[in-house]
């Protein structure tokens, strides 16, 4: 029995360890590897999953002696329903007004305040707000009580500086947004860890991250450990013999870097656990550089909605071999996983102090929505929260981005939307040409005029509606309730299509429902004599716009044109129905980092559309407010969102030398 309980014994391990190896992580990785967090759970720094899983380094009594323990949240009284009260939000929901701030105010202070000024939470009557925000001053500074106090109730207290605030009143039930904060004066559900930003943050855009590469260099270093006076040193996997100090026995390397310098091109960033190197973080995660956390005592930012545990490592300080030996040991999938994730998460929500208080905003947002909140794939996957509304949907198969995800794909059905500025005659030929598509579900005409719209249209196939605009270029991308699918084709007037045309580019559009597809495409251009961009119509292989005279898109860039864009960029667009098209294309650009996709146009079409009122050979005498229309987007955006692309999709037996009658688009064969 004896034999047989140890063969028994010896069978389960090798079974465990099987399933380890199939599952693709280390066991040594264990004690890197935090659980999940739930939606709306209170968020803290996790526990080790399984200390028996460490035996083969230590044994778990000495772990158990001296782990520092996650100290309970502060002593002061604060409850989800006590620090903020829905009810005063009303329907409109999350609604911040600010407090003056008495005195002279840091530019990282200016930042914050035009950040949440320019979102759309931002108002300037107290009496309509739901939350009021209090932005401390430095450090050293004292602020006077609020007058509308009340014990901190419904108050947000915003603080950038790490170390301990002034107190000239009690944070009772107030709210507390603060830049890494401690792990045992952090309140989970009531307050808001913060990143720890640099002063010259910039305050929109921001730098791109900087990982070229996303799988391990064999030249690259394995790790890039903090060191002292904020630099960064290197080391091979051969580097055992480090502490976590930073300094080396053996410096195979030595490469150094200031704080405002590129990172090392390092696999792994390993980060003290104290709060005074929180602002390494970002930093590593800029890089690309997996951040490994030893043993941190400071929460993480905005860890209610974020996964940390698809970007970070957290492991033990005390074993720094049996550490380095698991990361030298994990999978390249893994590494790969974890590199990317880093540079979503710093492009979504922390590559500008707007991306940092608008984050924090939607945080905020979801605790009064509650259930219906934004789930968790929508946080943890492009394009990330700030760019999937919720007051458009909290369901990932509504928006463009989520059906590879999900499994699914558009409806098979698209809307025709016809912006109708100038008076003239119906555009007969064209309505009937996109009514007779199998996939148009129904017309509207969107009637812009001064001139009242003809009494009656021609009898079509499919619904077919009139809605009064506001005479704005913007009203096409106005987002009409009255507008029933997915799809929308978008077009002018003097547009001239063919239904094969129509079919097949809607075909092309649910196969990229996150892009624009369409007929007549710009390029935008860095003019050298200028210093500007600027953009043309003349043909070429290259290609960065799509006309919206004539091109298929998802209808939630509709939501996002006009729900998320500054008022400022909608109100530049209104000034030329050119630069409208151009900062619709900006907008779809920027959030999913692609280009447009071109398909087939016939001669016909191409001589009917607008061209660009600037390019390269216009004279002085053109347009300059439309010339400098790119110029102006882009230092509105703090940086290029447009993307060249030379992709170009004809319909398939195009040319073959086959029938005629076996072609599925016909009318194609002679353009």
């Amino acid at each position: 029995m004896q034999f047989w309980g140890r063969k028994s014994l010896w069978l389960a391990l090798s079974a465990s360890w099987l399933l380890l190896v199939l599952l693709g992580v280390s066991p040594s990785l264990r004690l890197a590897a935090p659980p999940r967090p739930g939606l709306g759970a209170p968020q803290g720094w996790p526990r080790w999953l399984d200390a028996g899983l460490l035996q083969s380094f230590s044994q778990p009594e000495e772990l158990l002696e001296d782990v520092p323990q996650l100290q309970a949240p502060r002593g002061e009284s604060c409850q989800r329903g006590a620090c903020l009260d829905t009810s005063k939000c009303g329907s409109d929901g999350l609604k911040v007004f600010v407090y003056p701030v008495a005195g002279p105010i840091s530019e990282t202070h200016r930042k914050i305040l035009a950040s949440v000024e320019g979102s759309r939470y931002h108002t300037r009557s107290a009496a309509e707000a739901c939350l009021l925000l209090l932005l401390l001053p430095g450090p050293h500074e004292r602020s006077p009580v609020p007058p509308q106090w009340n014990g901190g109730r419904n108050h947000l207290v915003l603080t950038l500086h790490p170390a301990p605030r002034p107190r000239t009143f009690q944070l009772a039930q107030a709210m507390v947004a603060e830049a890494s904060p401690t792990v045992d004066t952090f309140r989970p559900g009531c307050d808001v860890a913060l990143p720890l930003l640099p002063e010259a943050h910039p305050l929109r855009a921001g730098a791109p991250g900087q990982l070229r590469q996303h799988s391990p260099h064999p030249r690259a270093a394995l790790l890039a450990l903090a060191s002292e006076r904020g630099r960064w040193r290197t080391a091979d996997a051969n580097s055992s013999a480090c502490s976590w100090d930073g300094r080396c026995e053996q410096d195979p390397g030595g490469e150094l870097s200031q704080p405002t310098e590129t990172l090392p091109n390092a696999t792994f960033c390993l980060i003290p656990g104290h709060r005074s190197d929180a602002w390494r973080f970002l930093q590593a995660l800029q890089a690309g550089c997996i951040p490994v956390l030893l043993s941190p005592l400071w929460e993480l930012p905005f860890s209610e909605r974020i996964d940390w545990t698809k970007a970070t490592i957290i492991a033990d300080e005390r074993q720094p071999r049996q550490v380095l030996a698991a990361l030298q040991e994990m999978p390249l999938a893994r590494v790969l996983s974890l590199r990317q994730q880093t540079q979503f998460l710093w492009a979504a929500y922390f590559s500008s102090v707007e991306k940092v208080i608008h984050t924090m905003l939607e945080i905020l947002q979801a605790r009064i929505l509650g259930a219906s909140a934004q789930p968790w794939l929508l946080w943890n996957s492009p394009p990330g929260a700030l760019l999937a509304l919720p007051t458009y949907s909290t369901h990932p198969q509504d928006f463009p981005f989520y059906h590879l995800q999900q499994g699914s794909s558009p409806e098979g059905r698209f809307s025709a939307l016809i912006w109708v500025e100038a008076p003239g005659q119906p555009p007969l030929k064209l309505i009937e040409a996109v009514a007779a598509s199998q996939h148009c579900a129904q017309i509207l005409i969107l009637w812009s005029s001064e001139r009242p719209s003809p009494p009656r249209w021609p009898e079509t196939s499919v619904p077919l509606t009139v809605l009064e605009g506001r005479r704005k270029a913007s009203d096409r991308f106005f987002p009409y309730s009255a507008i029933s699918t997915d799809a929308i084709l978008s077009l002018d007037p003097h547009s001239s299509l063919s239904t094969s045309e129509v079919d097949f580019a809607f075909g092309v559009w649910q196969s990229f429902p996150e892009r624009m597809v369409g007929f007549v495409t710009w390029s935008h251009f860095w003019d050298e004599a200028r210093g500007s961009w600027g953009y043309t119509a003349e043909t070429a292989n290259e290609f960065s716009m799509v006309l919206t005279t004539a091109a298929f898109y998802h209808r939630y860039y509709h939501t996002l044109f006009t729900r998320s864009l500054p008022k400022a960029l909608r109100t530049l667009a209104d000034g030329s129905p050119a630069c409208v098209d151009v900062l619709m294309n900006f907008l779809v650009a920027a959030v999913t980092k692609l280009p447009p996709i071109k398909v087939p146009q016939a001669k016909r079409h191409h001589e009917a559309a607008p061209r660009a009122p600037a390019g390269p050979g216009s004279g002085p005498e053109s347009q300059p407010p439309a010339r400098d229309c790119v110029d102006q987007l882009a230092a509105e955006f703090g940086h290029m969102p447009l993307v060249t692309s030379r992709l170009r999709l004809d319909p398939v037996l195009f040319k073959d030398p086959v029938s005629v009658q076996r072609k599925k688009y016909r009318s194609l064969e002679g353009r």
